[in-house]
This record gives C-alpha cells, structure tokens and sequence, in this order.
C-alpha cells in the first residue's frame, strides 16, 4: 500500500499539475471553490469561471454578502446550478457560524451544503495537510484499474470497497501533494478512454492491465432509457428586451431567469389565456422557432420556443416577469441554451 502512495507522490512533484490557479496558495477559500466547480465538469471549462468569480468574490465575506441573483449570474453557464445555490448558503454557514474560517474537521466540513465527503477530504487535504481520503470520479477510476475492482462504482457496496482502499493507501506525509497527484493521475493519465499506460507510474501494480481489463473498468453506469419531457417556452419582445422569469429556487435552472414556460403543444389560445392570468399581459403570437433538446442527467428537456409580442396590460403586470434589454443578455443568470437562444434571435453584434 505504501509503494502506491510513494509512486504517486513522486510522479506528481515531476509530472503532475502545478500551474492551475487555485493551486499553491494552501488557501481553503480557493481550493474549497474550485473543488465545488469541478464536480462533474472539466478543468479548461472551470478556469474561466473560476477567476471571474474570485475576481468578484475575493473571500468567503465577499460571497457570503453577496445577492444570489449575483452568483446566479457568475454561474451561468457552468451546469448544475444547486452546486451555485449550495455554494452561497455555504458561504453564509462559514461566516456566521465559523467566524469565516473552514472548519478543519472532515466531518464538520462533509456537513456543509454542497460538500459532502470528498470534498471535505479534498479542502482538508490540500488546505490543511489533513490524512483524509477523497474518491472523486477521476479517483475510482485510478482505484477500480489499479485493484481490480469490478461492479458500478455508484453502488453502496462497490462504493464502500473503494473508501476502504482510499483511506488504507493513505500515505504517512505529503498529504498535499498525494491528494493532488491521485487526482492528477484519474485527470490526465488514467483517463476514461484510450489511457496512457506506458507512462503511469503505478502501472506495474495495475490489476486492469494485467489483465486486458482497462476497456472495462470501472464498470460503466448501467444503460437506462433516458425519459423526455417537453415544454413550450414563449420569447415575449418587448421593443428591444424579453420578458424573463425567476425560476423557483429548486428544481431544474433553480434561482436563473428563463423564458416563460407552458404546456407542450399548447394552443395559441390556452396560451394568450395562460399569460394572461399569470402575468396580467396581452401578448400576440408569432412564429415557431426550432425545438431546443438539453440533456440532464436523469431525462432530456425538449423546449419548443415559440415568439410573442407585447400588445399591452390587463390591469397590473406581474412582478414574476422581468424585462431584459438585447444588451443585458451576457450579464443575466440565463441557462446556457437560453442565453445562446436568444442571442441567435437577437442583434447579431451581440453573439
């Protein structure tokens, strides 16, 4: 076990990442807000994000005192916006209940929002030179390759085997640069497809390769038929802006603005009805626009954007709605295939 940690820890010092910008600071503030964006997303596509939002939030203060609607904005685009949400509440926890200091306890930070086991292992870790364990996805895969593990690692007991062997390989020392280097080994050598074994350093001792079993391991998620559901979403212009809405604060695009939605295939006249009495707008209807297919992780979302024009008021307008001038659209905390929908029909110096 002591071999695996010291093979590591000596490829990370030569070969492993050392110029990404959250790294050499030791800073728990940085490392925790760069270990939350990467959850479930790529290096290159964090970096740009991550230095808009520490050029904005400099400090745990700066984002705790911060509007959501503000770190809405910053994240948009990013994906999986409860980690957005949790990350705010987070903050919040941190400066009223811990004077604005990281507990440095795994468990008290594993209890934080939007943290949870590995990712406390990986603040301790690299933060504070903790002896805590992490099992990150790029991790199970260098673990299930290495021992050999067979079974979808997201079930209970293929999970639990691999936090035993993440907390036995745990080196005496070093703890810094053994976290880094286990992850820097899933991210750039041990990768999903096509790996590049011959310059592993563990490679000697990797029961998948030894076994032709590289192409199989870890075993994938099993194959589910990804439901769809759809929904119309109405683009109202009024003169030179959309009229947006703040989406609940759970579920899909929680706390962004987005287009209205309605039934799928709604009628024109269930939908002039259901704008109506919901927004207290007279709206006219125009063109359909191609259907918008986002995949989640649990179904496909199917939006049918449909255009409409502002002809007036019933009584008082609801304050639900929003408009949001052609100008503003960069700026607004739009999912992802919204904002790049409304720039495609909006003023093309603006895309």
């Amino acid at each position: 076990m002591t071999e695996f940690a010291d093979r590591v820890i000596a490829w990370q010092k030569e070969n492993g990442r050392h110029d990404l910008p959250w790294q050499q600071t030791g800073d728990a503030y940085r490392i925790w807000l760069s270990e939350v964006m990467l959850q479930q997303t790529q290096v290159a596509t964090v970096i740009p994000y991550y230095r808009r939002f520490i050029d904005s939030f400099p400090d745990v203060h700066a984002l705790a005192s911060a509007p959501i609607d503000t770190v809405m904005a910053h994240w948009a685009g990013l994906g999986y916006y409860s980690r957005a949400r949790n990350l705010h509440r987070c903050a919040r926890l941190i400066v009223e209940e811990h004077a604005g200091n990281f507990p440095r306890d795994v468990s008290v930070l594993a209890q934080l929002p939007g943290i949870g086991r590995s990712t406390a292992g990986a603040i301790a870790a690299l933060s504070f030179g903790a002896r805590a364990p992490i099992l990150e996805g790029n991790v199970k895969r260098v673990l299930a390759r290495q021992f050999g593990i067979d079974g979808y690692p997201g079930t209970s007991s293929v999970q639990r085997a691999l936090w035993q062997l993440a907390t036995q390989l745990l080196p005496a020392n070093q703890m810094q640069t053994y976290t880094q280097g286990l992850m820097d080994l899933g991210a750039t050598l041990c990768i999903r497809s096509h790996p590049h074994c011959g310059s592993c350093p563990v490679r000697e001792t990797c029961v998948a390769l030894a076994q032709a079993k590289i192409a199989v391991l870890p075993t994938p998620r099993p194959v589910k038929q990804r439901p769809v559901k759809s929904a119309t979403v109405l683009v109202i212009r009024d003169g030179e802006s959309v009229m947006l809405e703040l989406r609940p604060p759970a579920g899909i695009w929680g706390g962004l603005i987005s287009l209205p939605e309605f039934e799928a295939d709604a009628s024109d006249a269930s939908i002039m009805s259901a704008v109506e009495m919901r927004y207290g707008l007279y709206v006219e209807l125009h063109e359909r626009l191609g259907n918008i297919r986002h995949d989640f992780t649990h179904y496909t979302y199917v939006l049918q954007p449909r255009m409409a024009r502002m002809k007036g008021t019933a009584g008082i307008a609801s304050s639900s709605l929003r408009a949001v001038s052609d100008h503003q659209l960069h700026g607004a905390p739009l999912p992802a295939p919204i904002l790049r929908l409304l720039l495609r029909i909006s003023s093309p110096a603006l895309v």
